[in-house]
């Protein structure tokens, strides 16, 4: 009779256990590493002073985040546009304008997927802080490819 005893144990904890891992089942079937490849692209391209063109190093930078979104959805792409504190206030947001303006025109001329773009110009709002101190290389514009898997 112990041996019975024993013998249903055994079997309700294998019962148990193919119960448990039946449960189990959708955890196998999702992926133990999460896709990253179509995380969001983020980069700042750099531009010389008072100027608003792309040099070779910003277009290699343009086309590797553009070659990065191909097999993407990319919903979205944010541009901003900046600019140093030198200089007028209508100068610097011209000059932010033409940079975002650049660097959207390079990201479409490489084959990024496409998307809406949403480009602003900030000028040099920010370029001081409250301490009168300058904010060092605001000469860029800041891009977000905003991407996600396709459906």
């Amino acid at each position: 009779m112990m041996m019975d005893r024993r013998g249903w144990g055994l079997r309700a904890a294998a019962l148990g256990a193919l119960l448990a891992l039946g449960g189990c089942q959708t955890w196998l079937d999702r992926p133990l590493v999460e896709d990253t490849s179509c995380a969001d692209v983020s980069a700042e391209i750099y531009f010389q002073p008072d100027s608003a063109d792309l040099g070779p190093d910003a277009q290699r930078l343009i086309n590797a985040a553009a070659e990065q979104a191909q097999g993407c959805t990319v919903t979205r792409v944010d541009v901003l546009g900046l600019a140093d504190a030198p200089g007028t206030a209508s100068a610097n947001l011209t000059l932010s304008q033409a940079r975002a303006e650049a660097v959207t025109a390079a990201l479409a001329a490489a084959r990024l997927p496409a998307a809406q773009f949403h480009v602003q110009a900030a000028g040099d709002a920010g370029a001081v802080t409250q301490d009168g101190l300058t904010r060092p290389m605001r000469r860029r514009v800041e891009i977000v490819l905003r991407l996600g898997t396709p459906g």
